[in-house]
């Protein structure tokens, strides 16, 4: 297992203490102040469909600020430079957008608890199985890298044995989701959200004058890695030769539709928070809402990436005692003060907390609802349900604490979710995508997909590029290739088990498929709907907009 480096522990003093304890009373304070909302299962798995658009969005882009972003985005930066950007301006924002414009509709009119579900709706049986086996499965997955994550950082940096975070961490992401369900993962999500822009924040801004501002940095960094370290498409040329090891074809393709629209359009730890809002219009509104922070939050994890890159020019690399994975960490240690340093450990926790808690909350939702209360144990009373699911909870968190040590072989743990994404979000994607805008897509296609695109994305990765019948730089750029191959694979299969098999009857495909309208497709919104600002249409324009005016600078 690899561990933070034994020279990154933090001068934590009884200040910095304090600080992450009163975090962590107000988290059980909210999850016991949530219990009172939760009578039925409707309420535990999905905040009895009540909240408002603005917590939902927030808690959207909070449950994507987990291990991936603090930690594996900041490693990601110091190890291939500003190309990180492309995960948000190309990987994300597009996708976000066409989630809240195109298939939020869908989800939120079928009335599906999970993402699993819809393919039950629009498929069969067997699709909606499979689909709801492999999410669960990658959900622990996922979960385990936070747990993982934060484990070994607290262990490092503030002397707790390993076993000892680890069960802490747990413990508290079990209790308050326990208790107070998805409102409570929601509400604790939303406060997460600040403490970890307020630990960011400070760490970027000194982070910058410690190393002569944005044009010292970029100096520094040109001067020991090129040119091409320091632009977004510099390099990428088919045949050319980049930090990240991929051409624009493969990030574009690869990134920007495949990984990016298979994560944010199909991964239920997302859409779980919209399916939670009151009513269509907030849902489509939370992820738009998340597109505008998300904006801006690559520069809170890039700019730690590239100045600990500077700070320690061999970071990463066989000489070097530090892994990627140390950049914020490093800088931790080396910029701040007590008081400053335990919001900032504060903030870190919090981050892999609502990573872990958005991953076993969907997992409880997909495993009770999808799996045991559809195929194990059909009509039970509700309250039967709900105590399931708060079982259940307590399985997927000790679950993740064993798949946490699988993460342990990744010095960039990046990487390794890319990895998962490419294996269970893209031939999801890819099935759901073809389903909702192709009528004749038939029944049975949908778990032949899944299964061909699966299987595609794997036989890539593991045989093509880790036997190296095909020379690919970098893991991030077999990724990209991965998630390419399980598309077209997943694709090519779907349409050709429909060419043999019979389509789904037409009048069983209201407001499944793209140009049908769903039984209350008349909706009325709630009073005050109709302002602008309220219009998830310039919402989704205005953040691709947004996004745009900002990559300018970076893909000269």
């Amino acid at each position: 297992m690899q561990y933070l480096a034994e020279g990154l522990r933090l001068p934590t003093n009884g200040l910095d203490y304090t600080i992450l304890a009163i975090y962590f009373v107000v988290v059980l304070g909210i999850g016991f102040a949530a219990r009172a909302s939760v009578r039925t299962s409707l309420d535990f798995f999905l905040s009895g469909r009540s909240l408002p658009a603005w917590v939902t969005g927030l808690a959207f882009v909070a449950a994507n600020l987990g291990a991936t972003e603090i930690l594996g985005m900041a490693a990601t930066g110091a190890q291939y430079g500003v190309a990180v950007v492309h995960w948000y301006w190309i990987g994300a924002i597009p996708a976000m957008v066409f989630l809240g414009l195109v298939m939020m509709p869908f989800y939120y009119r079928s009335k599906v608890r999970s993402v699993p579900e819809f393919l039950l709706h629009r498929f069969d049986k067997s699709a909606h199985l499979l689909s709801s086996i492999l999410f669960a499965f990658s959900a622990i997955l996922i979960a385990g890298v936070n747990l993982y994550a934060l484990s070994i950082v607290v262990e490092a940096l503030l002397g707790w044995p390993q076993w000892v975070a680890i069960v802490v961490a747990g413990l508290f992401v079990l209790v308050y989701i326990t208790i107070g369900g998805l409102s409570s993962a929601i509400y604790n999500e939303v406060l997460q959200f600040f403490v970890i822009l307020a630990a960011l924040i400070p760490l970027t801004l000194l982070g910058l004058k410690r190393v002569g501002g944005w044009d010292g940095l970029s100096d520094s960094l040109t001067e020991q890695h090129g040119a091409d370290f320091m632009t977004a498409w510099g390099g990428t040329g088919i045949g050319d030769a980049n930090p990240l090891g991929a051409n624009w074809l493969t990030i574009i393709l690869g990134l920007g539709f495949v990984l990016s629209f298979g994560y944010w359009t199909t991964n239920f730890a997302e859409v779980q928070r919209a399916l939670s809002a009151k009513n269509l219009s907030a849902a489509q509104r939370t992820p738009l809402i998340a597109a505008f922070p998300k904006i801006f939050i690559v520069f809170a994890v890039m700019i730690p990436g590239l100045v600990a890159a500077v700070l320690v020019p061999k970071i990463g690399t066989p000489g070097s005692d530090l892994t990627y994975n140390d950049a914020i960490p490093l800088l931790m240690q080396e910029l701040l003060p007590n008081g400053v340093l335990g919001i900032a450990v504060t903030g870190l926790l919090a981050a892999f907390m609502a990573g872990m808690a958005a991953n076993v909350s969907s997992f409880n939702t997909v495993f009770t609802t999808d799996i045991w209360q559809r195929y194990v144990k059909k009509d039970q009373p509700d309250a039967y349900y709900l105590r399931f699911g708060r079982l259940i909870t307590a399985v997927g968190v000790l679950a993740s604490i064993g798949t946490a040590f699988i993460a342990a072989s990744f010095s960039n743990i990046m990487t390794y979710l890319q990895t998962l994404f490419s294996f269970f979000n893209v031939p999801l994607f890819v099935v759901f995508i073809i389903g909702m805008f192709w009528k004749r897509a038939s029944m049975k296609s949908g778990v032949w997909g899944l299964l061909a695109g699966t299987t595609a994305a794997m036989v890539n990765y593991f045989v093509i590029y880790k036997q190296g019948i095909i020379d690919i730089p970098s893991d991030q750029g077999a990724n990209f290739v991965s998630a390419i191959v399980g598309f077209v694979a997943g694709a090519v299969v779907m349409v050709a088990v429909t060419l043999f098999t019979a389509p789904k009857p037409v009048e069983e495909l209201a407001g499944l498929v793209y140009g049908t309208e769903a039984p209350d497709a008349d909706e009325v919104p709630d009073e005050g709907d109709s302002a602008w600002y309220r219009k998830p249409a310039l919402l989704g324009w205005g953040a691709i907009v947004l996004a745009t005016l900002c990559y300018l600078p970076y893909s000269l």
